[in-house]
């Protein structure tokens, strides 16, 4: 398969100049080996993997003799599997001034991370990559970041092809797993099968103790027909026949493993009546839609989950253009008690950014009203709009805009 660049490597290479080690953490095959193999070529850098068992044992009984068998520069890949190695990267850090002499990958965040911020304090750079997103997809490097500013998204419109439902839908029920980009449907329910059952459940085994694949397949298959929802925990819990304690415990794995993404309600001790419960979302919308049995594109784009997903496919790139850009800023909602709802809060330089998302062409302007309850309560208010599947990047007022979705 030919390699696709990621808009991650900039950053990457940035970091490895500047920290002594650099880890990409993100779910199984979304491309973060491929990606630092790639930046590795014409190197002399070594790459092991504790998916191997052998490099595996030889790392957990004896980092030492580990390090000693495997000397920097390194790609340590998979390193949730061994993190009795953090203790030694870190003397060797300590020991050294060289920069980027670790390289590695963690396909969850579960337990790794307590590890990471606790050893490596300091010491290294930590950054996520998501599965593909749609420029990456179709090989777009944007020339400026993402902002909502009106003449910013002219330029992102310039770079892109004019934008189409179909092709929207295909990006959604395909999912962004680079190995299944040109895979024929066939294909692509074999992929995600063996995806769910060679490394999802043995991750959640190996890492949660969950032994019970029967109910966690469920519940799985549950979590994908509520994306885009506020978590209903009762509703989980009985789907799977599991209790709700049980259902926080498998979401925070989920969470941790970077197959699902929970985006909190905003917080603001000023506003008294928001809600606390998070809305779920799936960071590829690929497996979502194969664990909710949506067969085709076209049964997805028609049937009644359409515009969650839509929607689950917005927020997702938003993670994803902000990941690659090292930008760093705070996502939410906004529901209080009256069910007055707007699906994104951005939160960057001290201003909330509104946005609405909407699966129309030119939905109702009057969306953007909702917005006047920051100014309501004194909360400093950026650009937003509403992310659609207009054609054009269209004024709404002096501050919102119609913005076509393949800009995010």
């Amino acid at each position: 398969m030919e390699y696709v660049y990621r808009h991650l490597e900039q950053g990457f290479l940035e970091m490895s100049h500047f920290f002594k080690a650099v880890m990409v953490t993100g779910a199984r095959q979304v491309g973060k080996t491929t990606m630092l193999k790639k930046l590795a070529e014409d190197t002399r850098r070594t790459f092991v993997t504790m998916d191997n068992l052998v490099m595996r044992d030889l790392a957990k009984s004896d980092p030492i003799v580990f390090f000693q068998t495997y000397q920097p520069p390194l790609i340590i890949d998979e390193i949730q599997y061994a993190p009795e190695l953090f203790e030694q990267i870190k003397v060797m850090c300590d020991e050294s001034d060289e920069k980027g002499r670790f390289w590695i990958t963690g396909s969850q965040d579960y337990r790794v991370m307590k590890n990471v911020r606790e050893t490596m304090a300091g010491r290294i750079g930590i950054l996520k990559l998501y599965s593909l997103s749609v420029s990456e997809k179709l090989g777009v490097r944007h020339s400026v970041p993402l902002e909502f500013d009106f003449e910013v998204l002219k330029i992102r419109y310039g770079e892109m092809p004019k934008i189409n439902i179909l092709d929207v839908f295909h990006d959604i029920w395909t999912g962004g797993m680079p190995e299944i980009q040109n895979a024929s449907p066939h294909v692509r329910e074999v992929y995600f099968n063996s995806y769910v059952d060679t490394y999802l459940m043995r991750d959640v085994a190996e890492l949660g103790g969950i032994t019970d694949s029967l109910r966690f397949g469920k519940f799985l298959t549950a979590c994908a027909s509520l994306v885009g929802q506020e978590v209903n925990y009762h509703t989980l819990a009985e789907t799977a026949g599991i209790s709700e304690p049980t259902v926080k415990s498998w979401l925070e794995l989920l969470v941790g493993l970077n197959i699902v993404y929970l985006l909190h309600p905003y917080s603001n001790n000023a506003l008294k009546r928001l809600v606390k419960t998070p809305k779920l979302y799936f960071l590829d919308t690929g497996l979502a839609s194969f664990l909710s049995y949506w067969k085709s594109q076209e049964t997805l784009q028609h049937g009644a989950m359409a515009g969650s997903y839509f929607e689950n496919h917005v927020v997702v790139q938003l993670l994803r253009s902000f990941a690659n850009e090292l930008n760093s800023v705070g996502l939410s909602y906004y529901r209080d008690s009256n069910k007055k709802e707007i699906d994104v809060f951005i939160e960057a330089d001290n201003q909330i950014h509104p946005i609405e998302i909407k699966m129309g062409g030119l939905p109702d302007r009057r969306e953007v009203r909702k917005f006047d309850i920051l100014d309501s309560n004194s909360i400093p208010r950026g650009k937003g709009g509403i992310v659609c599947l207009s054609e054009n990047v269209t004024p709404i007022d002096t501050d919102n805009f119609y913005i076509p979705c393949n800009l995010i």
